[in-house]
């Protein structure tokens, strides 16, 4: 397992975690956002009433309406990076990750709309008929690059379990056994034949399902939040406050959290802000080619609603009730994923200037050259689950681990635990304790800290239900559509019955790995489709001229 982990680190390190992705990322919407004169500001409006069908023809090519396709393809945005993924930005990256969030979506419906409007102006008819488009489309028959095309479309198939399958079905599984005592297992099983009654039915059957709980689960959540920000009303000022106050510094320690840099809060807010409304990934063009009208930027205007709908409402509102609770930087009893725990040689308290700084610059993104922070290996006395001795110290979830607990069969543990490498070797035990949240059981958390009381933990647990099985069904479609690309139709039912075994399998691993994979998925499709789309950035502005010339009475 720990070969594992270093194996994906290490690739995350050279892609998703890499200091030039974010750059990347931000640049490319920049770039558009000016090169087309802004126009998430220009065609907001005019996006509406695409959406409301007042410029559709009964007889316009496609399968699904306007408001069906942008249902699908919120559905696949619309997941646990919403509730888990902005739980997870602070945890990393203190409330500046918030605002590099809004700059991603802000800049992402730029994106969003170039990469939407030129996929489908490229989509064709399958085997059976369907309207299929999506980034492989384009790279092959407006770039004329088939090996583009081919490499994108494989990094779909894997996306689609990376970013849309395992982290949904393990945050679900998750939810429900905390706040139900539901059996991981059994609620996955439960959930995965749901999933694969509803995905033989391929995209009418899903974009139905999606019509009707998206907006659904959506006004549930928006109205559970609302009253969990009401409860905290005085910290919402100050909560934005720091926001904006921190976005360019990053931010600083405060109660159990360590404190995260600049480079740190950047690097996590737009990762997690691509997670969250995908722009550039590549992932809505695959849902909006489906949508029934002869013009491929009328379609591109509706996906500028995205990550308006995504992130700056939705995540925002996730992030105000995590903020203004104040539970981001407390610590709470839980038990210790090894993923997320490293124990440390020497003692170290959190109320120690000193140690602090030296912990803030250990986890950053780059530790120093001459970090006085070393993973501690050797023995380790336990007496009824008590670790004995000062020579190393828990740190889990990034935050110094109070009270911890060395169980057995979930009994105390008397004996010596050997620890090699700053992770434990003797196995069978668990470490349970104190430390920070991250990721649904912060967000959970936070809907706690209000007038709901114990009902926010369920309006967050429902809501995930609801969030991750949509997104699950979308990714299938998405996957399903890149299988169709590479191998044809045939091979559509063995990918769909895998991507159910995966689903299930995924509500029994390990929650911070599953993370790990979504990031590094997720820039395996965003690189070239980036890449694509500036290559064709020409035709996108005299596509988007045309259109405004046939608007005019």
């Amino acid at each position: 397992m720990q070969t594992i982990e270093d194996g994906l680190n290490f690739l995350d390190g050279l892609l998703g975690s890499a200091a030039y992705f974010p750059l990347v990322l931000l640049g490319m919407g920049l770039f558009f956002t000016f090169y087309l004169g802004f126009p998430q500001i220009r065609y907001f409006k005019h996006a509406w009433s695409v959406l409301l069908g007042k410029h559709t023809q009964q007889d316009d090519p496609g399968d699904t309406t306007h408001f069906q396709a942008l249902s699908t393809a919120l559905s696949g945005t619309v997941g646990t990076g919403n509730i888990g993924g902005v739980g997870l930005a602070i945890f990393l990256g203190g409330p500046a990750a918030l605002f590099w969030m809004w700059a991603t979506a802000f800049v992402g419906m730029t994106t969003k709309f170039v990469e939407v409007s030129i996929s489908h102006k490229y989509r064709k008819q399958d085997d059976n008929g369907n309207m299929v488009g999506g980034p492989m489309h384009y790279m092959e028959y407006g770039l004329n690059m088939k090996w583009l095309a081919v490499f994108f479309a494989i990094a779909t198939v894997i996306s689609s379990f990376g970013s849309g399958n395992l982290p949904q079905a393990n945050n679900m599984a998750s939810g429900l056994m905390t706040s139900f005592a539901i059996p991981t297992w059994l609620s996955g099983a439960v959930l995965a034949v749901l999933l694969g009654l509803v995905i033989i039915g391929g995209i009418r059957r899903i974009a139905i399902v999606a019509a009707t709980l998206v907006p659904f689960m959506g006004i549930l959540y928006a109205f559970g939040a609302l009253a969990v920000v009401f409860s905290n009303y005085e910290n919402v000022l100050p909560a934005l406050a720091s926001v904006v106050s921190d976005a360019f510094t990053g931010s600083a320690a405060t109660g159990g959290f360590l404190g995260a840099s600049f480079a740190y809060a950047f690097n996590r807010g737009v990762n997690r802000g691509l997670y969250s409304n995908e722009a550039g990934q590549g992932s809505a063009p695959i849902a909006h080619a489906s949508a029934k009208t002869r013009e491929p930027v009328s379609e591109g205007m509706v996906s500028i609603l995205e990550p308006f709908i995504d992130t700056l409402i939705i995540c925002t509102l996730t992030g105000l009730v995590i903020l203004s609770s104040g539970v981001w930087q407390q610590k709470f009893e839980n038990p210790f994923a090894q993923f997320d725990t490293h124990i440390i040689a020497g003692t170290y308290s959190d109320q120690n200037p000193q140690h602090v700084s030296q912990l803030f610059a250990h986890l950053d993104l780059s530790p120093p050259a001459n970090d006085p922070v070393k993973a501690f290996s050797g023995e380790l006395n336990v007496i009824n689950g008590v670790i004995q001795g000062d020579a190393a110290t828990i740190v889990h979830n990034r935050s110094i681990a109070e009270d911890v607990s060395v169980l057995q069969d979930n009994l105390p543990y008397s004996g010596v635990v050997q620890v090699e490498d700053g992770s434990l070797v003797t196995e069978n035990l668990l470490l349970q304790g104190k430390s920070l949240l991250h990721s649904v059981p912060l967000t959970a958390q936070a809907f706690q800290a209000s007038f709901l009381g114990m009902f926010g933990e369920y309006v967050v647990t429902i809501g995930l239900v609801m969030f991750a099985f949509s997104t699950a069904l979308a990714w299938s479609y998405y996957g399903d559509r890149a299988v169709t690309y590479l191998v044809g139709s045939r091979w559509v039912t063995p990918y769909r019955m895998l991507y159910v075994v995966g689903f299930f399998l995924a509500t029994v691993a390990d929650t911070s790995l599953v993370w790990l994979i979504s990031a590094i998925t997720v820039a395996l499709m965003t690189l070239p489709n980036l890449a694509g789309i500036f290559l064709m950035r020409k035709e996108v502005k005299n596509m988007a001229a045309e259109y405004w010339k046939k608007q005019k009475p």
